[in-house]
């Protein structure tokens, strides 16, 4: 009898230490949860359908009041920034809760006479949108894009809902009245005009457009015995329509960061460290099942890393790489070894079809070369050891960003769509969890287009800027490659030699940014060595004359704009001048494998005033080192319709290569 009584306790005990265990791992976890979730929705979770809505809630305070408006007595109301895609107020008062590119979900709120009411819209990462530039393309005509050829792809890849486009979802017909005001009619998705004699009836809807405008002030006013017209000096029935009405006032312009300095600068000795660093410990996941593929890769890291002693190769010219024999090693084997696979997934315009002209050639150069490709490109998937992921960002900005929205959300949804769709109908995503999969990309939008759901992918960027979440040692910075002629990419190439150069330092751009300005204030029109301007006046002839100032230079200029990343990097090398390189945080293209102290000058910003004094200390023996090392390193950096070995299109795929092989972890 003691004994079971005895077993009786013990088994109580455990029982409440367990029940304590679990409930001490279940409140660990929603904490977690709250930390990590964007809205803190922890509960939601824990079901498995939650993952695929994201929902945002209104909540009763808040850190980040960008409006305040009044309501009724004049209160002020605390309104949340503007959700940045095309949505609108339900009827009735705010939303409590929607779905976010999805249908909304209208629950009325009730509003009480001479209550205070906060309106909050809140967008999915907003926190992540600020930490970049929304700086619209100004380059849009100049690429020979054809509008009308992409206007019907266009209008039915953005359907928002049911027959619902972009044009339709996103732009109003505005009209101002006399005091300002702008109404939105519920029905007809219109802004229409308030006078002083009155105003529309039955408008119940807000429409917040893609401008995503800042309400400095807003008067609302709804179903609370408030008289719109008597405010505006006019009698009213008691028995008119209810109004909501939004005074919208000028937006105010907030400075964005490509408009400052970077809060931290890593060194190119610092990024070196970097590279190390990763190369001794790969972050890449370790695979759910292993692969043939796997064991190729690491049988390739070893030959690599055991490379034998450079013998004399007159394709290439030892100075310019980190290590000659490593790189040739590596080439051997990636044209041995590596098959690619390139999904057909994806639709035109965004997809396989590439802009061979203009700023952002590289990543449609290197679109065209692979899907033609016969030695690399492979049609089975099991087969291959990469995934090529063909969508292009500058066609992607050109099908869905609406005009002067500052809203690039349903770029990155889109991109975001089609990662889950390779996914759902592949094995071979899951397996690595992407991190054997790439994509080209040019644009400046890329890294925020590309960031969380291809996070583990290798991403090839021409903004290869190391605070914006470019990795060292697992992305490979794509040179930005101005291509003036499609047909004829090797238009104009050369420049005179060296005894011929005339001049010391030449620029000539637009005043993106910060840093261009601050080098026109110090070196324009002050030294007659120095050719620095501003922008060049359209037209033939002012392209010669630019091509022909680099092509009589001894240095050419290449400060960053809105990016890090400038096109006057290659352009120096194209026309066989010294490239400068005044950029922080950016990292050289093909920084694995390239020893950029060979054929270049890299300065720190903060040099810009020091900027002749360094030049002209350089001696003419290193200038003619310099000026050989880029002759020499300008195979690599030309697109060709037929690859050529070491061209740009093989030292892009190599530095793929190269990355996720030393990725690979040896067993």
């Amino acid at each position: 009898m003691d004994s079971s009584i005895k077993i009786s306790t013990l088994l109580q005990i455990e029982r409440r230490r367990w029940l304590f265990l679990v409930g001490l791992v279940a409140l660990t976890h929603l904490f977690c949860q709250s930390l990590m979730l964007p809205y803190g929705n922890a509960l939601l979770s824990l079901f498995p359908d939650a993952k695929n809505d994201e929902v945002v809630k209104d909540s009763e305070s808040s850190k980040q009041s960008s409006v305040k408006g009044i309501v009724n007595d004049h209160k002020e109301v605390d309104t949340r920034k503007l959700y940045k895609e095309s949505q609108l107020v339900p009827k009735g008062g705010t939303s409590n809760s929607y779905k976010v590119g999805g249908d909304i979900e209208n629950e009325k709120v009730p509003v009480e006479k001479d209550q205070e009411m906060k309106i909050k819209l809140a967008l999915d990462d907003a926190d992540m949108d600020n930490d970049f530039d929304f700086v619209e393309d100004e380059t849009l005509d100049d690429e020979n894009i054809d509008t009308e050829e992409f206007m019907t792809q266009n209008d039915t890849l953005l359907q928002i809902g049911p027959g619902e486009s972009r044009h339709n979802l996103s732009l109003a017909r505005v009209k101002k009245g006399s005091l300002g005001n702008m109404m939105v009619d519920a029905d007809t998705k219109t802004i229409e005009e308030t006078t002083s004699n009155g105003g529309p009836t039955n408008i119940s809807l807000v429409l917040v457009t893609p401008a995503a405008v800042l309400l400095n002030s807003s008067i609302v006013s709804k179903n609370m015995g408030f008289d719109a017209r008597k405010a505006n000096g006019s009698a009213l029935d008691e028995s008119s329509d209810r109004t909501e009405k939004v005074l919208i006032s000028k937006p105010v312009k907030k400075k964005m960061r490509c408009d400052m300095p970077p809060k931290t600068v890593t060194t190119l000795d610092e990024m070196q460290s970097i590279l190390l660093r990763n190369r001794a410990r790969s972050r890449a996941s370790k695979p759910r099942w292993s692969s043939e593929r796997d064991q190729e890769i690491l049988a390739a890291k070893i030959g690599i890393e055991n490379a034998p002693a450079y013998k004399n190769d007159q394709g290439l010219y030892a100075p310019l790489f980190r290590n000659i024999s490593m790189f040739r090693r590596s080439y051997e084997l990636m044209e041995r070894v590596l098959k690619v696979y390139v999904y057909k997934e994806g639709e035109k315009p965004i997809f396989h079809q590439p802009i061979l002209k203009g700023l952002y050639a590289s990543e449609g150069w290197f679109m065209k070369l692979m899907e033609g490709n016969k030695n690399f490109a492979v049609k089975d998937p099991r087969k291959a050891h990469l995934f090529y992921m063909p969508f292009s960002t500058r066609m992607l900005e050109h099908s869905l960003y609406v005009r002067n929205s500052h809203n690039r959300t349903n770029l990155r949804q889109y991109l975001r769509n089609y990662s889950e769709k390779i996914a759902a109908k592949y094995r071979f995503w899951n397996r690595t969890g992407g991190s054997d999969h790439f994509l080209v990309a040019c644009h400046d939008w890329a890294p925020y287009e590309t960031r969380h759901h291809m996070e583990h992918c290798i991403k090839a960027l021409c903004n290869a800027d190391v605070t914006t979440g470019f990795k060292i040692g697992r992305d490979v910075s794509l040179p930005e490659t101005y291509v003036r002629s499609a047909r004829n990419p090797l238009r104009d190439l050369g420049g005179k030699p060296p005894s011929q150069r005339t001049f010391l330092a030449f620029y000539a751009g637009n005043m993106h940014g910060y840093l261009r300005p601050i080098l026109l204030e110090y070196w324009k029109d002050k030294e007659s060595d120095m050719k620095i301007f501003g922008p060049m006046p359209p037209g033939v002839e002012s392209k010669m004359n630019y091509i022909q100032h680099m092509k009589s230079s001894k240095y050419c200029i290449c400060p960053k704009g809105y990016e890090v990343n400038s096109p006057r990097v290659v352009e120096a090398i194209f026309y066989e001048c010294v490239p400068v390189i005044i950029s922080d945080n950016f990292v050289p293209p093909f920084f694995e494998v390239l020893n950029w102290d060979a054929f270049s000058v890299i300065l720190a910003e903060k040099d810009i005033p020091n900027l002749r004094n360094i030049l002209v200390s350089i001696p003419e023996k290193r200038f003619l080192e310099l000026q050989l090392g880029v002759r020499k390193v300008q195979q690599h950096f030309l697109w060709h319709p037929k690859p050529l070995k070491y061209d740009l299109f093989h030292m892009t795929l190599h530095s793929i290569w190269y990355n996720r092989v030393f990725q690979m972890k040896l067993r």
